[in-house]
């Protein structure tokens, strides 16, 4: 079987998409993925299509896999089910792997899937070791809406709050070691997708001091993007509360399910089962020393 190599561009989302919800739906028996989230990911500021994507093209057209390379650091790797076996993941990873040296970069590093046993056993054979582990969560919703902390009061999102909403993310995650990303390339990933929900995100103020973030998403289930507390107003159950009014906003849009993924960097895991949120699944980011 003959495939072709090529650069993704901007119009493969819809079959890149395709493939990635091929797998999930084989792992989980649903697509969790968002068309926007790939479109989202082929227009992050610092990729240059040409250069950090490749796409492999089965004989009759349709895309079989593809692979992108962010900057040197990270990587991502799909197959269709239909194809795999083919050594399509190999060659898929060896140009991952070879884009990363070509840029001058000490290591890469790549998320998969924990039913993915084929992909987990490729990485440790090539030797990658593992970085941390991610889980998505769920909780059912309801329009429980507990007592908001003194002093706090919460409202959907604000577009002219964007740039003071960016700071308080970024500043929130760097603290666990996350890449600060610029504000053009946080808004690709967050405000700007086509599922992002103004009214069901939900900032924190304290005065008129912008103190927390949910940056909400739409689809079958509500998805919390992410979620940010600034480091001063911690521990006074203003995550609980934002979380609360987004679980809130979704159930009145007709969701069952409250969903959202952190990473055991962030050491958040307990406060959010403590908020009534259990593991649905869990994928683990590899590293290879280069």
């Amino acid at each position: 079987m003959e495939f072709r190599e090529r650069a993704a561009g901007a119009g493969d989302a819809e079959a890149i998409y395709e493939v990635i919800a091929a797998a999930e739906v084989g792992w989980h028996g649903r697509a969790e993925v968002g068309v926007d989230r790939v479109a989202a990911d082929l227009r992050r500021p610092l990729i240059d299509l040409e250069a950090d994507t490749l796409v492999v093209e089965a004989p009759g057209g349709e895309v079989a896999g593809w692979a992108w390379n962010h900057g040197g650091k990270r990587a991502q790797v799909d197959v269709h089910p239909v194809y795999r076996g083919l050594g399509l993941g190999t060659r898929l990873l060896d140009w991952a792997e070879a884009r990363s040296r070509a840029v001058g970069s000490e290591w890469i590093a790549q998320t998969v899937d924990d039913a993915d046993e084929d992909g987990t056993a490729m990485l440790k054979a090539r030797g990658y070791d593992v970085l941390a582990v991610n889980w998505l969560l769920e909780r059912p919703l309801t329009t429980e809406h507990r007592e908001t902390p003194a002093g706090i009061r919460l409202a959907g999102y604000d577009s002219e709050r964007a740039e003071q909403a960016h700071q308080v993310v970024e500043d929130a995650f760097a603290e666990f070691g996350s890449r600060r990303k610029s504000f053009d390339e946080w808004a690709e990933l967050t405000i700007a997708r086509a599922s992002f929900e103004p009214e069901a995100s939900t900032l924190a103020y304290d005065g008129d001091v912008l103190v927390g973030v949910v940056i909400a998403l739409d689809g079958d289930e509500g998805y919390v993007e992410q979620l940010a507390v600034g480091g001063d107003h911690r521990n006074r159950g203003i995550a609980r509360a934002m979380l609360d009014r987004t679980a809130a906003e979704f159930h009145r849009r007709g969701r069952d399910n409250l969903i959202l993924w952190t990473h055991s960097g962030t050491g958040a895991l307990a406060m959010y089962e403590h908020l009534g949120l259990h593991v649905r699944r869990s994928t683990t980011v590899h590293r290879l020393m280069l």
